[in-house]
């Protein structure tokens, strides 16, 4: 098996008028035929993608994406064109530039695709001084653009003329394509997906980022379903690993191809969502008609065809020529990234129009004000938009959420949160702006404040009402995370409070607390009702429960069951009298005899007794512990 580690990995594409030799170009220069369907063969033109590799050097390996020319299959085109490094711009020299020429060549400029090479094929068809008048055509053409000072090679593919000069250049731009980075996550977006005999499931796809490896556990997107990696091919050889930029078939167990398509995505498991529901940034072409609120359209991006709704805030339009902002409703969610490029046709006549950028999966409600902020996520750098992101959550965002979001990796995104000066909580992976952590503490405070003023003798709010009234909608964690980081509140158990709060009682309650708790020590094993024992305490109804809570809480006053309250020195006194019969198995009534207690007290007891594991029962007798 090659090792795959250290070489350069290029996606070339072609683009073009359809008969103007793309798919003969690449034969000639790979010597695979990308006609692939018995109907290309037939027809002789090219209908769906078409694929095929070259080794230009022992360092540089070429994976080419041929594309369909015929307007009717544009749209197989976009599914191609996408993940590309370097285009082929073909041009015939015995028509020159022609309808799908322009089409093809706005593509590729909207998607943005950095590099590229004009062929002019056909040139045996065409004698110097016509392919001279062809070159300034196309010099004319491309002005300004990404193609403006490209290579432009006259080939033939019949006679062979011109192709070793285009390898050269291929070579030599493909050595100017960035490293990719393997380390980011994985996707690779589907383009194929079919069933081969002896293996099952396979699709196919350019690997847009990360790595890829033999028995991983991959996620297909949007579906969410998870499959294993049976075996992977890299230009036909099998492989352990894929890396970015390689043309990649995958075999994948526990699927039936028919439940795979084009337009899916694979990626790590669990690592990213599916959205419907995006704002970007749009291009639209000189040529296009005015781009109105609610407007349908074809959305294209990867490998992708959505039908999508475009909203444009205060139902306004873009107009031609022009770039704007607007929010795609998508018919079905798909699995997008900031940063991701995207076409745009109409829905009739099935045209180009624009073309654009996702800046937000996971956009606020609000449509108002999106010009503005999408402005500021398009040019802030990564830790001015993960702090947009986070100023906009407001109880903050977790770090897996951000990774979501961003596509970014969680060590890019950990070095963002530092530069961006937000606050994590480390233990729990949570990220807040300081100015939102430091407005709910205050309000947190406020409200504890608010409750003492109010229960002057409980001691504190317990966390579960504390969420629910100030942090609803915030995980488990959230609130112990907050103490540990928030000067002046203390907690005591499940009680909150003020660390400035102090319990006072008034002369009264001091006498009605001692009255309270009397009455159950004085008696015993026989005691009284709470609500009698709080109706003679000599204060209103509600000090008299807070008096009680307040000897729950301090354990002076212990609670059995429903009503049934005991004071800590008869239940020791009970402990002492079966400690000296340890072992001994007895029955309710011998219970009742030893202690004096009725069967309204005795059940309760028992269970009680039970509960502190003192006493176990053995069917309808108990055994001492």
């Amino acid at each position: 098996m090659k090792n795959w580690d250290f070489m350069i990995h290029a996606i070339v594409g072609t683009a073009g008028h359809i008969d103007h030799g793309k798919t003969a170009l690449v034969r000639a220069l790979t010597g695979i035929d990308t006609d692939r369907l018995e109907e290309e063969k037939r027809r002789g033109i090219s209908i769906d993608l078409g694929f095929a590799h070259l080794q230009l050097a022992s360092d540089l390996s070429c994976g080419f994406v041929d594309v369909p020319g015929h307007e009717r299959f544009v749209k197989n085109m976009l599914a191609g064109v996408g993940g590309i490094d370097l285009v082929l711009l073909v041009v015939a020299a015995d028509e020159s530039i022609k309808p799908q020429t322009r089409e093809h060549f706005d593509i590729c400029r909207l998607l943005g695709i950095p590099r590229g090479i004009v062929v002019i094929t056909k040139s045996d068809l065409a004698d110097p001084d016509l392919i001279e008048l062809v070159k300034l055509e196309i010099d004319e053409f491309t002005a300004g653009s990404f193609l403006e000072n490209a290579p432009k090679v006259a080939v033939s593919a019949a006679t062979g003329a011109g192709l070793a000069g285009l390898k050269q250049e291929i070579a030599r731009l493909a050595k100017t394509i960035p490293a990719k980075n393997v380390s980011h996550h994985f996707r690779l977006p589907v383009d194929r997906a079919f069933s081969m005999k002896g293996f099952g499931a396979v699709v196919t796809g350019t690997l847009v980022s990360g790595s890829l490896r033999l028995e991983q556990e991959v996620e297909i997107q949007p579906t969410g379903r998870r499959v294993r990696v049976r075996g992977i091919q890299v230009h036909g050889k099998p492989v352990t690993k894929a890396l970015a930029g390689q043309r990649t078939a995958v075999n994948l167990g526990g699927i039936d191809h028919s439940e795979l398509h084009r337009g899916m995505v694979l990626t790590d498991p669990q690592r990213f969502s599916a959205a419907a529901i995006v704002d970007c940034s749009i291009d639209l072409l000189p040529t296009a008609k005015p781009l109105r609120h609610r407007a349908p359209v074809h959305f294209h991006s990867g490998t992708a065809e959505i039908e999508a709704e475009v909203r444009i805030p205060s139902g306004g339009r873009i107009e031609p020529g022009t770039k704007g902002y607007a929010r795609l409703a998508l018919r079905e969610a798909a699995l997008l990234l900031p940063g991701d490029r995207f076409i745009l046709r109409m829905f009739s006549p099935v045209v180009t129009i624009a073309g654009g950028a996702v800046l937000d999966i996971a956009p606020p409600r609000k449509l108002s004000n999106a010009p503005e902020r999408l402005s500021a996520l398009e040019s802030a750098s990564i830790p001015e938009r993960i702090r947009i992101f986070v100023r906009e959550a407001p109880l903050g965002a977790s770090i897996a959420a951000l990774v979501a979001r961003t596509g970014l990796t969680e060590k890019e995104l950990r070095a963002a949160i530092a530069a961006a000066k937000l606050h994590a909580m480390e233990d729990h992976q949570w990220v807040l702006d300081p100015q939102i952590l430091a407005g709910i503490q205050a309000r947190v405070k406020k409200t504890l404040s608010a409750f003492h003023s109010q229960n002057p003798l409980q001691p504190g709010l317990s966390k579960e009402v504390l969420r629910s009234r100030d942090l609803a909608g915030s995980p488990p964690f959230f609130v112990d995370a907050l103490l540990r980081i928030t000067p002046g509140i203390a907690a005591d158990g499940e009680v909150i409070r003020l660390s400035s709060h102090k319990l006072t009682l008034k002369g009264d309650e001091e006498q009605a607390l001692k009255k309270i708790e009397d009455a159950f020590a004085g008696a015993g094993l026989t005691v009284p009702s709470a609500q009698e024992v709080l109706k003679a305490c000599g204060v209103d109804a509600v000090r008299a429960r807070s008096l009680l809570q307040i000897l729950f809480r301090d354990k002076r006053v212990i609670k059995v069951a429903e009503d049934l309250l005991f004071h800590p020195s008869a239940l020791d006194t009970l402990r002492q009298l079966l400690a000296a019969r340890k072992g001994t198995r007895f029955s309710v009534p011998e219970f009742k005899d030893w202690t004096g207690v009725s069967r309204k007290y005795a059940i309760p007891l028992l269970e009680y007794l039970d509960r502190e594991r003192i006493t176990r029962r053995d069917g309808d007798s108990r055994v001492i512990l």
